[in-house]
C-alpha cells in the first residue's frame, strides 16, 4: 500500500488524520467504528481535540529509481507515479521526466523496475 499523509494515534490505535487549523484533527477508518460517522460506503470520520491525539506524524512512500530517491505519490495497474526529489534538472531531463511545475519532475515507472520502497516518516 502507498501511504502519503497524516497519520494520528488517538486511543493506542493509529487512524489516517488530517489536521484543522482549529485546532481538532479529523480521524478517518474504513470500517465502522463506534463514534465515527459515516461519510460514503468505506470511509467513516471522527473529529476530536488535538489535545487528545497522542501522536501525529506525516508519512509517505519513498523508493529508488533509475538509480535516483523519488517519493511515490500514486499508482494504478502495476505502475508508480514517482516524483523526482533530487532537485536537479539535468537529472530530471536526463531521466526523461515530464516537468509539472516548477522544480518538480514526475514519470510513471513499473513497479517491477522500483527499488528501496519503503515509508519515511517527516
Amino acid at each position: 500500500m502507498i501511504r502519503d499523509g497524516y497519520l494520528a494515534r488517538w486511543l493506542g490505535r493509529e487512524f489516517e488524520a488530517s489536521p484543522g487549523a482549529d485546532g481538532e484533527i479529523r480521524l478517518y477508518t474504513p470500517e465502522p467504528t463506534d463514534g465515527f460517522e459515516e461519510l460514503r460506503p468505506g470511509r467513516f470520520r471522527r473529529v476530536v481535540p488535538a489535545s487528545e491525539v497522542e501522536e501525529l506524524r506525516y508519512i509517505r512512500t519513498i523508493c529508488r529509481w533509475r538509480g535516483e530517491r523519488f517519493v511515490v505519490v500514486g499508482e494504478h495497474d502495476g505502475w508508480l507515479r514517482v516524483e523526482y526529489s533530487g532537485g536537479r534538472a539535468p537529472v530530471a531531463e536526463h531521466l526523461g521526466l515530464d516537468r509539472i511545475d516548477h522544480g518538480v519532475w514526475q514519470s510513471w515507472a513499473p513497479r517491477a523496475e522500483i527499488e528501496d520502497l519503503q515509508e519515511e516518516f517527516i
